[in-house]
């Protein structure tokens, strides 16, 4: 049988019996456990990496997420809190970003760094993919008013990023498909982190615990040989993270109670 046969029967097959594709999903998925299982010393578990909790970062003044839209393609609260009191521990800190959107993530960080370099594809890029205008403009939309926010335009996987010098905490938060992870990782290790960088990933969770395999097999093998640091996965986020130092961990674990909870107060702004 040809291969074009083969695939139009299969293509008939998946719309006579749609619950077919859950199968070719799990397939998938069972093939990025696989790749992520050849990364044994990272102690992984069938839940993935190992977890530490949120709130070993956070202080009493990291309570407050500004600005948060509610909005389509965004990060959780609990993702842009992490991401401030990362910030917030570091004197002075330097926060560089891949993946600008609407700026939430910039903007949150800003008003805890000194200064904050967030990088996307240009306008012009972002045309040749036939995305639409509208699109384009709300790029940056919370961030672009702010002093300390510098925004860098270009491909990630081809900036200049040797001029910029190191950060204190990063942010990968732009193509979620394994190659781009996998090169997101490497360019930035190469030239953005350094002995004491904090990185964090985002989207590397489907839900909080819930393991984005395709993601995490991309991190893993983009992270250098020299990145000796741990890789852990944040409690209530959607967020992996390489910290420099040790982390105190557990193995993560749905049906648990869930303790501890939070306390979510919105207040509207125009």
């Amino acid at each position: 049988m040809s291969r074009i046969s083969k695939t139009l029967r299969g293509l008939a097959s998946l719309v006579r019996n749609p619950w077919l594709l859950n199968n070719v999903l799990a397939t998938d998925e069972a093939a990025w456990q696989r790749r992520v299982a050849r990364h044994a010393a990272r102690n992984l578990t069938a839940q993935g990496l190992p977890a530490v909790p949120l709130t070993h970062f956070l202080s009493p003044a990291d309570h407050t997420v500004r600005p948060f839209a509610f909005r389509d393609g965004g990060s959780l609260p609990t993702d842009l809190l992490l991401l401030r009191a990362l910030a917030r521990q570091v004197s002075a800190c330097r926060y560089f970003e891949i993946g600008t959107w609407r700026g939430e993530s910039a903007a949150n960080v800003a008003e805890v760094a000194e200064s904050v370099h967030t990088l996307n594809l240009s306008a012009e890029e972002m045309r040749q993919l036939k995305l639409s205008e509208r699109y384009i403009e709300l790029h940056g939309f919370f961030s672009r008013p702010l002093p300390n926010v510098v925004h860098l335009h270009g491909n990630s996987a081809t900036f200049d990023f040797a001029s910029l010098g190191h950060f204190d905490v990063v942010f990968i938060d732009g193509d979620h498909r394994y190659e781009a992870v996998q090169t997101d990782t490497r360019r930035v290790f190469e030239h953005l982190v350094g002995p004491n960088t904090v990185v964090v990933w985002h989207d590397a969770s489907r839900q909080p615990a819930q393991p984005r395999w395709e993601v995490l097999a991309g991190i893993l093998d983009g992270l250098p040989a020299t990145a000796t640091g741990q890789l852990v996965q944040v409690a209530n986020t959607l967020c992996a993270l390489y910290s420099p130092v040790v982390l105190p961990t557990y193995t993560p674990n749905l049906l648990t109670d869930p303790v501890p909870y939070f306390e979510l107060t919105v207040q509207v702004k125009p």
